[in-house]
């Protein structure tokens, strides 16, 4: 499985790629498989300030809806617009165009686990 060395993750399977202070955030290879072909992304939070660990939006596959936890303490700047007609790019591009949103980060990064401590986690 793939999890890129420049990114970060959580254990709610979220990956985070952090330019300066602005965080773009989407779900890993590992989370998308699980949760089989994506039909629906829902984040009507943009504009919000979001608390790490909190739901920020909502992501339904065929058999399931899982909420997307925040990473870490931000305000929503932006949703992906494209996942609105194409939410497979979550399954097709998990890292690339399958992004969600970026944030403007106001809080610690520090909780982030690197690349191989998420690959552990999952048992990769």
């Amino acid at each position: 499985m793939n999890f890129p060395q420049e990114l970060k993750y959580t254990k709610d399977h979220e990956w985070v790629k952090i330019e300066g202070d602005v965080a773009t955030i989407g779900i890993t290879e590992f989370a998308q498989k699980e949760l089989g072909d994506i039909v629906y992304v829902e984040v009507e939070t943009v504009g919000e300030t979001i608390e790490a660990g909190e739901v920020f939006g909502t992501v339904e596959a065929v058999k399931t809806v899982s909420d997307l936890f925040m990473p870490l303490t931000g305000e929503i700047l932006e949703f992906n617009d494209e996942l609105e007609s194409s939410p497979e790019l979550v399954n097709e591009s998990p890292y690339e165009s399958g992004w969600m949103v970026k944030v403007k980060i106001t809080g610690s990064t520090e909780e982030l686990l690197d690349a191989a401590a998420y690959a552990e986690l999952v048992g990769e």
